[in-house]
C-alpha cells in the first residue's frame, strides 16, 4: 500500500501518543509518563478544498496501555513523529487487531510541502 489516496502526504514510522487530558493525570510510577505512548503509526493526508484545512488520518499500532486509557474515556491525543512534527487528533475505538485509527485536521504530525501562494 503506498499511502491511502494518490494526492496524500504520508509518513509510518514510531509516534509519541501523548493523552490531551489523562484519566487519572498523575506519574504512572515507573519511570514513564501517565498518558505517554509509543507506538508504530501510518498516517497520510490531505488538504481540503471544500474546507480549507489539512485533514489526516492513520492507523495507530495495538498497545493495551492506550486501550486501557480509551476505555477510560481518554480522546483527544497529540501524535507527535521523532522529528518534532506534532498534530492534535482524536482516537477511534480499536480495530480488529487492537490498534487504534486515529484522525485530525490543522497541522498533521508530519512533514508536508509548503506551498507559497501568489497574491
Amino acid at each position: 500500500m503506498s499511502g491511502f489516496d494518490d494526492d496524500e502526504e504520508e509518513y509510518r514510522g514510531t509516534v509519541t501518543v501523548l493523552l490531551q487530558d489523562p484519566p487519572g493525570s498523575d506519574d504512572a510510577g515507573d519511570g514513564s509518563t501517565a498518558g505517554s505512548f509509543e507506538v508504530q503509526a501510518h498516517l497520510a493526508g490531505h488538504f481540503s478544498p471544500l474546507t480549507g484545512d489539512y485533514r489526516w488520518k492513520g492507523r495507530l499500532s495495538a498497545d493495551p496501555a492506550l486501550t486501557e486509557a480509551y476505555n477510560n474515556g481518554a480522546r483527544t491525543v497529540v501524535v507527535r513523529t521523532p522529528d518534532g512534527h506534532e498534530g492534535v487528533g482524536t482516537l477511534d475505538s480499536p480495530n480488529l487487531w487492537g490498534g487504534h485509527p486515529v484522525n485530525g485536521s490543522g497541522t498533521p504530525p508530519f512533514a508536508v510541502p509548503r506551498i507559497e501562494l501568489d497574491d
